[in-house]
This record gives structure tokens, sequence and C-alpha cells, in this order.
């Protein structure tokens, strides 16, 4: 596939590590991943070639436990949730009542702290149920697609939601809406550079909030580019034929 065709989620599908160079140039690889790397270079500004040749420079994936786009669905469902699942649930009151203290403290002197604290608690809430509908919903059901693929199931399923086209489109909508909230608050933080002589709560706040938006990049990365485009050609493939009629 020629670059100016490869959409930036195949460079990332294939090779996670080029998630760095994406990040580094501001070139969203998660929710915008749909877009020709030429096309993202376009909107960013940026010299195609410069970003081809890091590209290149990225080595290869070696061990198969970091080649996402290789593992079984169910694995994979897995890993999503006892790594970024667990990771999110585990790290937001520690967020919250940091970024609580913070705005409380220094929101007279940086009142764009109250902004962020009020953005953060709204994502917070959404992302709650949000994984709550996937862990539910959505991955039980892709685990019975497995299943019946492998003929350990032989039950003809009936979701009430007609085809997992429609959850994994209203769970891209979420995710979406999740990475512009925090765009909005790296964008309101700089890109989380607390100001001189900020308090080592203020640090720990960025700190946590920078690596959260990192951590649910590659999150919504497994899942809209990995994850829901296989599971979508698994149900055609088991019940293609079911779900046109």
């Amino acid at each position: 596939m020629k670059y100016q065709e490869k959409t930036v989620a195949n460079y990332v599908a294939n090779n996670i590590k080029t998630a760095h160079v994406f990040k580094k140039y501001g070139i969203d690889f998660c929710c915008g991943g749909g877009i020709t790397l030429e096309k993202a270079c376009e909107n960013n500004e940026l010299d195609i070639n410069v970003v081809m040749e890091e590209l290149l420079e990225v080595g290869e994936v070696i061990e198969n436990s970091n080649d996402y786009n290789s593992w079984e669905l169910d694995f994979l469902i897995d890993y999503i949730v006892t790594e970024h699942h667990a990771y999110v649930i585990s790290g937001l009151p520690l967020l919250s009542e940091y970024s609580n203290k913070v705005a409380k403290v220094h929101g007279g002197h940086y009142p764009y702290l109250h902004t962020i604290n009020k953005l953060f608690h709204e994502v917070s809430n959404e992302l709650v149920s949000h994984l709550k509908k996937e862990e539910e919903i959505l991955f039980p059901y892709v685990k019975k697609l497995v299943d019946i693929e492998r003929n350990l199931e032989n039950e003809k399923l009936t979701p009430p939601f007609g085809t997992v086209n429609n959850p994994v489109q209203m769970m891209e909508e979420e995710h979406e809406h999740a990475g512009d909230v925090f765009k909005e608050i790296s964008r309101l933080t700089n890109n989380y550079e607390f100001p001189e002589g900020a308090c080592n709560t203020f640090r720990a706040l960025y700190d946590m909030l920078e690596a959260f938006e990192e951590d649910l990049h590659k999150h919504i990365h497994l899942e809209n580019n990995i994850l829901h485009p296989k599971a979508v050609a698994l149900e055609n493939k088991l019940f293609g034929d079911l779900r046109r009629n």
C-alpha cells in the first residue's frame, strides 16, 4: 500500500511504535486515525518526507506480545480490560482529588483551572459509564462471535442492538468526545507545562493528566483501529446474510 493511501491508523495498527512519531508531530492516531498520512501532514502543515523518514526509522515490532494486530479478539479484549480499563478506574479518584484541590487553591491566580476541573469531572463520569457498557454489552458479544467461529458455541446470536455496528458507532462517538475533552485540557495547560513555582500537587496533577491522556490514546487506538473493525468483519463473516435480511 502506497503512503498516499495508507491511513495513520494502519501505521499504528501494524506497528504500535509509530504512535510515538505521530504524537511528536501532534497527529491524532486514535479517533482521527482514519485519514491518510498525506492528509494528516497536510492538515498539520507538516513536511510528509520528514515524517516518513522518521516512520521508516522506527524499528519493527519484534515481540509478538506487542503486536496487538495479531492477537485473537478475546485476548485483546482481556488486555484492554486489565490494562486500560483498570488504569482508568484506578486513576480517576486520585486525579479527581488533585484536580479539586488545585482548582480550589490556585484557581484564583489561574482561572482556567476551574474549567479544567469541570471538564475532567464531566469526562470522568462519562468514562465510567462508557467502560461499563463495553464490559457488559459489546465485549461479551464479540467474545461470543469468537467462540462461534471456533465452533465452541452453536447458538445463533440475536443481539438487542441488531448488529455490532451499532454499539461500535456509539462507542466511537464517545471516544471522540473524550479525546476532544482532553485536547482542550491539553490546550488549556499549554501541553501540561505547569507555571513556574507550581506546588507539588499542581505538578502531580499535570503529570497525571498527561499520562492519562497518553493511555487514553493507546486505549482508543486498540478499540477503534483494531478491535472494532475486526469485530464488524467477524460478524459479517458469520452472519452477513442474516444481518442484511
